[in-house]
């Protein structure tokens, strides 16, 4: 059994672990199976969504686990049809029905979206119910925070978006670390891109270890929670094997140094048609 990731303290006091399993795209009884090898491997956070339609072998998997409730981190979003559609309770409700948890520890609007102000306040109430544990965020550009914070009671205690090396979205950033919002990457290993990049090839060389491990620990080192998604047995023990050595402060400035002004390789969170 590998040591737990450390976990971050959310401005609700909650912890999340800082390194946890995405399971986009993960499908088929893939997400069963990678759900039991991440929590075997000492993974103690999970990452899904409704929209990702995997949230029942998400739910299977962590019952097979056979871990009690306390020890797992779960995140699950609110999709977009139903902030649009007021739908928030009926679908949180699915969504936990799916997972067999009686609460989410996370629970998200997946995109700014019309009726994200009346979603919020339905989470607000989530939270005071014990449905969720802590509420936050996924997309949220700092105009879309600033309008959220004026209008809610509860500041968002995460906002997850793409963050990596090409897009680091240093605005979005400074704004949450303004308001201790705290910042889990998605597609953290730049969807593969990262093998197009020497540099990383260059460190893993250095360090013995591999490219995607540079950039997982890139992130933990930036202070940003991270969930590098994988169904490969291989894959999921590696992402996890970060803990055991650090970057310099000149190498964090290396990989600091990749950030491009279109890096993004998912949708724009202000420019997006579902």
């Amino acid at each position: 059994m590998s040591t737990h990731a450390p976990k971050i303290t959310l401005n609700d006091g909650n912890q999340m672990p800082q390194i946890g399993l995405g399971v986009w795209q993960s499908k088929g009884g893939d997400e069963v199976k990678a759900v039991e090898w991440a929590l075997k491997e000492g993974y103690r956070h999970i990452d899904t969504a409704a929209i990702y339609k995997n949230e029942e072998g998400v739910g299977q998997g962590l019952k097979n686990a056979g871990l009690s409730r306390d020890e797992v981190f779960v995140t699950t979003k609110l999709w977009n049809d139903d902030i649009r559609g007021g739908n928030a309770r009926k679908a949180l409700e699915t969504s936990l029905e799916k997972l067999k948890l009686d609460h989410a520890d996370l629970y998200l609007l997946h995109w700014h979206v019309d009726g994200g102000l009346k979603a919020w306040k339905e989470l607000e109430q989530f939270q005071k119910e014990g449905l969720v544990k802590s509420i936050g965020v996924s997309n949220y550009m700092p105009e879309h925070l600033e309008e959220l914070i004026a209008n809610s009671n509860v500041v968002p205690a995460v906002n997850q978006i793409e963050f990596h090396p090409y897009n680091q979205q240093r605005d979005v950033i400074d704004f949450c670390a303004k308001h201790d919002i705290k910042i889990t990457a998605w597609s953290p290993l730049m969807q593969g891109h990262f093998k197009e990049e020497p540099v990383f090839a260059m460190l893993a060389e250095k360090y013995k270890k591999t490219a995607a491990q540079i950039l997982l620990r890139w992130d933990l080192q930036c202070g940003v929670i991270t969930i590098p998604k994988s169904v490969n047995q291989g894959r999921i023990q590696q992402n996890f094997d970060v803990l055991d050595f650090e970057l310099t402060s000149a190498d964090m400035q290396l990989i600091d140094g990749l950030n491009r002004e279109e890096g993004r390789f998912g949708p724009d969170p202000r420019n997006f048609d579902f």
